[in-house]
């Protein structure tokens, strides 16, 4: 029998498990749990991380008994790597292994006012400060101002960090702590494109930043140690798998972008989940994006490898945008079912949907924006509702791609997808006709998990993934070609960038709003 290797894919709304042959690249068997999120306030998102763990738990074993049913022998498992939800962030205590708060989830909102502050205190109030630095410009959506939040409002998460006993953590900092044997001295580490995501690590230095930690007040004794892509972090103490190496760890978006085998400059791919998260492979340069994007690690292949930087475009909502006309609206049944109403229609007649339901992410960061839908007429029904909605997805990826291609110099010949709405059909020719260039969409959709898979197998010490160009598996794909003239395309465009105007400064912070609550004011600035 070949060997094995397994991935831990822990996302926003679900756990999963995955088997991956390290020849051929080929799934084997997989099992996922779905993840509940808590709303306690209007724009805050929670999740338990006990919860968390626990769906790690049971889909790892799930998936163990899959095997043995088809008689496999689970020892042919020779690594394991963590692929994770990025910037959402934990905090533990260390002595008792117990949460000391949910983790608070990248989309949450809380963090407004936080935000706020930190940016009046930098020079010229300027949101990009220590973009040099970091990459990234003060928002709520990175893990620094969550764990600021967090040090000012919970009394049990301040206690802990006087008395030695808090450790913080991303996702993957979770997971490994657990595996490695939680309080039993489990291993408190994270790589580099998470680190990357936290506004408190330095990606030219590589490390945790002394003047980033001084201006948001974060302890460095709470950080977990900084470790590459692919080396073996510690060995499973739990589970079926015990003894086996945990040897790979990359924020998803990253993962992704290795699934996709996006290994040379200028590579991109766009995945649909429930953001929309574009990656452009930069090779061994960062470059600082002038049109609102970030730069970020994109991952570290070895503990004597070189970083590879990409410049990243984030969507808040994508996925979620359908979730939202089922759940809240009541348009769809299912998630499936928008392909079906939207193809009924065949167009949005004039309809635009901008779901700004966090803000605006790039290229505008903009926290005040909310969403709206305009265009509506008489004729307007629910079918262009749900068209509007998946050309939304479009639009905003297509805002990206152009950043990008102004950013880099160099224009974008094709877009690798992944995610799961590229099942959607409609949304990919769609995706095709909005940007002007040919979608391609491997057929293993779970690029995420071979991502985080091909790091664990690569790992020194493991070493069963071979990942020189010549070496890796030829993957099939399904390819989607524009076909509508540009001239439609641009008009189309240019309407929703009209829309996206109208959904800006929605949003107020009032004086007497507090960190404990979103804005206060909801009228129109």
């Amino acid at each position: 029998m070949d060997q094995l290797v397994g991935a831990i894919d822990q996302g926003t709304s679900s756990t999963r498990f995955l088997v991956f042959n390290a020849k051929t690249a080929e799934l084997i068997i997989h099992h996922q749990a779905e993840i509940k999120q808590s709303f306690p306030k209007e724009g805050w998102v929670e999740e338990d991380p006990k919860e968390i763990i626990q769906s790690v738990y049971e889909c790892m074993e799930k998936t163990c008994e899959k095997l043995c049913q088809l008689n496999i022998d689970i020892g042919n498992i020779k690594a394991v790597g963590v692929t994770n939800q990025r910037e959402t962030t934990l905090v533990w205590d260390k002595d008792t292994g117990e949460p000391l708060y949910n983790a608070i989830v990248w989309l949450d909102l809380r963090t407004q006012s936080t935000v706020e502050r930190l940016i009046s205190k930098a020079p010229g109030k300027n949101k990009n400060h220590f973009k040099h630095k970091t990459g990234l410009p003060f928002s709520t959506y990175f893990s620094a101002v969550k764990l600021r939040w967090l040090l000012d409002n919970v009394d049990t998460v301040q206690q802990a960090v006087l008395s030695g006993r808090a450790m913080f953590g991303t996702v993957d900092s979770w997971i490994i702590w657990c595996l490695t044997g939680g309080r039993n001295e489990g291993i408190h580490c994270t790589d580099v494109s998470n680190a990357s995501r936290t506004m408190l690590f330095n990606i030219h230095s590589m490390d945790w930043d002394h003047e980033l930690c001084s201006y948001f007040d974060i302890p460095m004794e709470l950080l977990p140690k900084v470790k590459s892509s692919s080396e073996i972090y510690g060995w499973m103490k739990t589970t079926s798998l015990e003894g086996v190496p945990i040897s790979g760890c990359l924020g998803d978006q990253s993962a992704a972008l290795v699934g996709q085998m996006c290994f040379k400059d200028g590579q991109t791919k766009n995945t649909y989940g429930t953001g929309c998260f574009m990656l452009r492979n930069t090779g061994k340069k960062a470059i600082m994006s002038e049109h609102g994007l970030l730069t970020t690690v994109a991952y570290k292949m070895g503990r004597e490898q070189p970083p590879c930087y990409a410049l990243e475009g984030s969507v808040a909502i994508a996925g979620a945008v359908v979730r939202w006309l089922k759940d809240n609206m009541g348009i769809v049944h299912s998630s499936a079912e928008i392909e079906k109403l939207a193809a009924s229609a065949g167009t949005s007649y004039g309809c635009y949907f901008v779901p700004a339901f966090s803000g605006l992410y790039a290229p505008y960061w903009e926290p005040s924006a909310r969403g709206i839908i305009c265009g509506l007429t008489q004729f307007t029904n629910k079918s262009h509702l749900a068209f509007a909605a998946l050309e939304a997805v479009c639009f905003q990826t297509r805002e990206i791609v152009d950043a990008m291609n102004k950013d880099s110099g160099v224009p974008l010949v094709q877009l690798q997808v992944d995610g799961g709405m590229t099942a959607n059909r409609l949304l990919m020719q769609l995706q095709a006709d909005i940007l002007g260039v040919a979608v391609v969409k491997p057929s293993m959709s779970e690029t995420t998990a071979l991502g985080a898979a091909m790091a664990a197998g690569a790992a020194e010490g493991v070493n069963v993934w071979r990942l020189s160009p010549s070496d890796l598996p030829h993957i099939t794909s399904e390819k989607y070609k524009p076909q509508i003239n540009r001239d439609e395309s641009e008009f189309r465009f240019a309407h929703w960038k009209k829309a996206v105007q109208r959904s800006m400064n929605w949003e107020t912070v009032e004086p007497g709003s507090d960190d404990n609550g979103l804005d206060k004011g909801h009228g129109i600035r």
